[in-house]
């Protein structure tokens, strides 16, 4: 089947999502190594309770969290682009960045590659003014992300959604504007 993508960067395509990539994305998200910074792994159910919700926000905001494909093989390799976050937090709400990769697609370059991608989308065809991430303070593999896309520290936080989780709710908020982007 033809995928169509919504963009693309060198290495990848950004799409909504499809029926087909529910088993897909529920295999990533039941991987205990993806999903070490998170409360636990979840279930298909939830994956396309989360499927479901990334659809809806697309119709309603034109951005998600992408469903995005390698463009060489057509791989489908895990999700990475925006999401309208309101946890009660002092700089809540806000557009988030945010990224899922099958284990198999790290370490090669394809979440800040990404992320850069979309940050250029939001910023210019969105025109969005600001987007922000958040991470535990111990996934250093995702800001390391946060710093090479052109992040900057904002703060440390307690997560609202990790209160029963002390070795993840001490959280950082990273933040970039349209501005800056645009000038680097």
């Amino acid at each position: 089947m033809e995928k169509s993508y919504l963009f693309t960067s060198e290495r990848l395509g950004f799409r909504n999502w499809q029926v087909a990539d529910i088993q897909k994305m529920a295999f990533i998200n039941e991987d205990p190594s993806v999903m070490k910074y998170f409360p636990c792994t979840t279930s298909i159910l939830q994956t396309e309770n989360f499927i479901a919700r990334m659809q809806r926000l697309f119709k309603e905001k034109g951005y998600c969290y992408f469903a995005v494909d390698r463009l060489d093989s057509g791989e489908f390799i895990g999700f990475l682009g925006l999401c309208y976050q309101n946890f009660e937090a002092e700089f809540s709400p806000f557009v988030d960045i945010g990224w899922r990769l099958a284990q198999n697609a790290w370490d090669k370059g394809y979440a800040t590659e990404g992320a850069k991608r979309c940050l250029q989308f939001a910023f210019e065809e969105l025109n969005i003014q600001s987007v922000k991430s958040t991470a535990p303070l111990a996934n250093e593999r995702s800001i390391r992300v946060m710093k090479k896309i052109g992040m900057h520290p904002v703060q440390t936080f307690k997560h609202p959604r990790l209160k029963n989780e002390p070795d993840l709710e001490e959280c950082v908020l990273y933040e970039i504007d349209k501005n800056t982007f645009l000038s680097a």
